[in-house]
């Protein structure tokens, strides 16, 4: 099972950690903005930030080869690059050439041992290979370093559930929900995992508190539903 949580936080870091920083355009404006670019390397084919931000838009495109090679353009160039070696382990995932996705996910760490999205991103490569212990002891460490972060807890979570540590990843949702208290999708993972043990009792309890602080409760109210019915059987 891939964890959905995994999955929406790579996506949240590629749109607001990045360090070229684009404006929402639509496809045809996006392929407009690569050939501006691309005359732009023409006239300028040493230029770093032109190759990084071609690199960016094509990612927009989905062209996933095409931004893997101009990082590793930038890369011979400036090893050390954070940026360009942060993506390229990024496009190199979204191609399933997971071992250079690590080699550059290690590359980086190595430079920024508290890189957060490096980090989270090395984790998720691991469990795709299948090795789950090492992502979750990649995961354990995190929590270390970043406490109060929802996301850790919530990304934890999904892989002790994953690896059947039901009462682990009960716990971290726990934590999850009381470091972003109006986040309703932890509440559903949460109460999910409860009604998937049958803890009818404690999943109402656990909307219950979600409401009072503050979650609408049209939000939750598929998972109230859930939750009666299964009381009746």
């Amino acid at each position: 099972m891939d964890c959905k949580v995994y999955r929406k936080s790579i996506v949240l870091f590629v749109a607001i950690l990045s360090q070229l920083t684009l404006p929402a355009q639509s496809t045809q404006q996006w392929r407009d903005s690569l050939q501006v670019l691309s005359r732009q390397l023409k006239a300028e084919p040493a230029n770093l930030d032109l190759h990084l931000r071609k690199a960016a838009v094509n990612i927009e495109l989905g062209q996933w080869e095409y931004a893997a090679d101009e990082y590793t353009l930038v890369l011979a160039k400036d090893e050390k690059n954070p940026a360009a070696r942060f993506y390229r382990a990024y496009t190199n995932t979204q191609l399933k050439r997971y071992d250079q996705a690590l080699y550059d996910y290690d590359e980086l760490l190595r430079q920024a041992p508290t890189h957060f999205e490096a980090r989270l991103g090395h984790a998720y490569v691991q469990q795709k290979i299948g090795r789950k212990t090492e992502a979750l002891d990649e995961l354990n460490l995190m929590v270390e370093m970043f406490p109060d972060s929802a996301t850790v807890y919530a990304v934890r979570a999904g892989l002790e559930q994953d690896m059947k540590q039901n009462e682990l990843a009960l716990y971290d949702w726990q934590q999850a929900e009381q470091h972003d208290s109006l986040n309703a999708e932890y509440v559903a993972s949460h109460v999910e995992l409860l009604l998937l043990q049958y803890r009818n009792q404690e999943a109402l309890a656990v909307l219950d508190a979600a409401v009072r602080r503050g979650i609408p409760r049209g939000l939750l109210n598929p998972l109230y539903s859930r939750c009666r019915r299964q009381m009746k059987k």
